[in-house]
């Protein structure tokens, strides 16, 4: 038995050792996606760590092959006599990566590691020989695209078409009333094309809704300020208010003070993907002083004041 370096295959994977069987696939899946010689080529430390994935794979995703491992660890020379009539059986299973990953073909064991060999005697109980294997043949999920799409609140507001251009391709999508800034929807594949026949990828979008200069959104609610006269704030009267699609008239109640909120209901923004539902508006009243007042006005602001209790 050679002398080597142990290999922790945990820490390969990224994954802890009580980590489930799934938490394996998860873990080999997204490496062998990011370090795939297709993904990478002529990255020599690339291909490196894609070896050390798969190797890390077929020890820790089969079940006899793991309970030997984690059993011996660091002492693996003990490895030869564990359960010889359990290696007999492990030599008739086949490779299965799941769900559409099927390896890398490496040679006949040449290239893995000294542990592994040493351990699994150059090819791992689980069949890891060049027929149960497959080859880089494998298919391969295409990566996915992320993408923002800038939109003013009022475009927000309605739902419209925009076409853009992706790899070269233009891509229409239809975007729902009501879309949030921040929010992230899929494409399903719009992304980076498959690898040997694999699925694209997904496209996601990312929304960006600028503010507006005369609303502020709360989700569904909208809120905006309307600025009155001094007499129509006193003796009350009518002024009329902006709105998404227009403007209405509002009534305004004598004797109404600088700050007082106005609720309309269904003026507000519209409800996502909800047809015919929407947030109301908040309108708050602020009450502009007159200015350059003439001697006459004075006067009978003064006899206003002295008229007070």
């Amino acid at each position: 038995m050679k002398k080597m370096a142990y290999i922790d295959y945990y820490k390969i994977l990224g994954i802890d050792k009580k980590a489930s069987a799934d938490d394996v696939k998860k873990a080999y899946r997204k490496l062998a996606r990011k370090y795939h010689p297709d993904v990478n080529p002529g990255d020599k430390e690339a291909e490196r760590k894609f070896k050390e994935i798969n190797e890390a794979n077929e020890v820790l995703s089969h079940p006899q092959n793991r309970e030997k491992y984690d059993k011996y660890g660091e002492h693996w020379k003990q490895g030869e006599e564990y359960d010889k009539a359990q290696q007999h059986q492990r030599a008739q299973q086949s490779q299965n990566f799941g769900e559409g990953f099927t390896g890398t073909d490496f040679g006949d064991g040449e290239d893995f590691s000294d542990f592994f060999q040493s351990m699994f005697g150059g090819g791992a109980g689980g069949g890891f020989g060049r027929s149960s294997r497959g080859s880089a043949s494998g298919k391969f999920k295409g990566q996915d695209i992320s993408a923002e799409l800038n939109l003013h609140l009022r475009d927000a507001a309605k739902t419209h078409q925009q076409t853009f251009d992706i790899n070269g391709k233009k891509v229409r999508l239809t975007i729902p009333a009501g879309v949030a800034d921040g929010q992230k929807i899929k494409l399903k594949g719009h992304g980076n094309p498959g690898y040997n026949g694999g699925p694209n990828g997904d496209l996601y979008i990312t929304f960006n809704i600028a503010e507006d200069p005369h609303f502020k959104r709360n989700g569904d609610h909208l809120s905006g300020d309307i600025t009155i006269d001094l007499y129509t704030a006193i003796l009350g009267g009518e002024v009329n208010v902006k709105t998404l699609d227009g403007s209405v008239k509002l009534k305004v109640k004598p004797e109404t003070q600088g700050g007082t909120k106005v609720r309309l209901k269904g003026k507000g923004f519209p409800v996502y993907k909800k047809e015919g539902e929407f947030g109301d508006l908040m309108v708050t009243y602020h009450v502009k002083l007159p200015t350059n007042l003439s001697s006459r006005e004075k006067e009978l602001f003064q006899q206003l004041k002295d008229l007070q209790p």
